[in-house]
């Protein structure tokens, strides 16, 4: 008998990550009649959604509850974000002109009550992809007028214009009223450079700061994901600092690595601390918190409206 090829020491690497996930982080997909509906209705009309591009664990549970992220403008990223697996690099697909009626009639064929929003970062267009969420919530809304949007925007930075310009790009979509403004800020300020390359802390607070001082009745939110090596101490800072520029709404979820080309997880933090935690969010002021290792941005987001 010939001898068995040995395994890459990447891929037993990979194993071994898997096998240690602690058992509080594992669960099933959910219904796979759900996703398969899904899958099937995006990949027919050539969209994306973030609960597939990501791997999120919880699309199974957030497609039963008729609630689905989608994914606008492509799938290739300006942004080279050391968490995330979306694909990255400078010169992303032209923006697909029939993309907002695609989603709107993907909303409609799956009965969704509440729709979510994000993009990839497109710092190579004039505004930042801004204009493009205006035109999806309004084929959204022409086509399915009892459907809630709510939008997890990137910061709008690229482009030309500097500040000023990045918000009159938030506002634009602020003035388009969504029932949530989600903008993440991910993880605490020490961490900012190594996890997010491209964005800066302040810069995301400015964010939800500007959407209150367009429309101050617009729910905002943001959610960080932990792991990173950030302490309780830092964590409770960043609550604070949201909550200085008026953010209502917050989610903490365990980072889990996507690849070994991702950062390393530095820390997995149990269900007893992500409780804690959400105690300290509550008491803060927020008015709705989802604090669990598996809560990703738009987990539970239609029950919050």
């Amino acid at each position: 008998m010939p001898d068995r090829p040995e395994i890459p020491a990447t891929i037993k690497q990979w194993r071994e990550e898997i096998t240690a996930l602690p058992p509080w982080l594992r669960r099933p997909l959910g219904a796979a009649s759900e996703i398969s509906t899904v899958q099937r209705i995006i990949k027919q009309r050539q969209i994306h959604t973030i609960c597939e591009e990501g791997r999120c664990p919880n699309r199974g549970e957030c497609y039963a509850q008729k609630t689905a992220t989608f994914l606008l403008m492509g799938q290739t990223c300006t942004r080279a974000c050391a968490f995330c697996m979306v694909e990255k690099g400078r010169a992303p697909m032209p923006l697909d002109a029939e993309e907002p009626r695609k989603v709107a009639e993907a909303i409609a064929l799956l009965g969704l009550r509440y729709a979510v929003l994000t993009s990839v970062a497109r710092d190579d267009l004039p505004d930042g992809g801004s204009g493009f969420f205006v035109k999806t919530m309004t084929a959204i809304r022409q086509l399915n007028p009892g459907t809630q949007i709510e939008v997890l925007t990137p910061d709008f930075w690229g482009g030309k214009g500097g500040k000023e310009a990045q918000r009159e790009r938030v506002g634009r979509v602020a003035r388009a009223k969504p029932a949530c403004y989600n903008h993440n800020i991910e993880t605490v300020e020490r961490l900012q450079a190594p996890v997010r390359r491209g964005a800066k802390y302040d810069r995301s607070l400015a964010v939800l700061q500007w959407v209150k001082e367009v429309d101050e009745t617009i729910p905002t939110k943001s959610g960080l994901m932990l792991g990173h090596g950030e302490t309780e101490g830092e964590i409770v800072q960043t609550m604070q600092d949201l909550r200085a520029v008026g953010c209502d709404r917050l989610t903490l979820g365990q980072y889990m690595r996507p690849s070994l080309e991702h950062l390393p997880v530095r820390k997995y933090w149990t269900p007893e601390e992500f409780d804690r935690l959400g105690e300290i969010a509550r008491s803060l002021g927020f008015s709705h918190v989802r604090s669990a290792p598996l809560v990703r941005s738009s987990y539970h987001a239609g029950i919050e409206n």
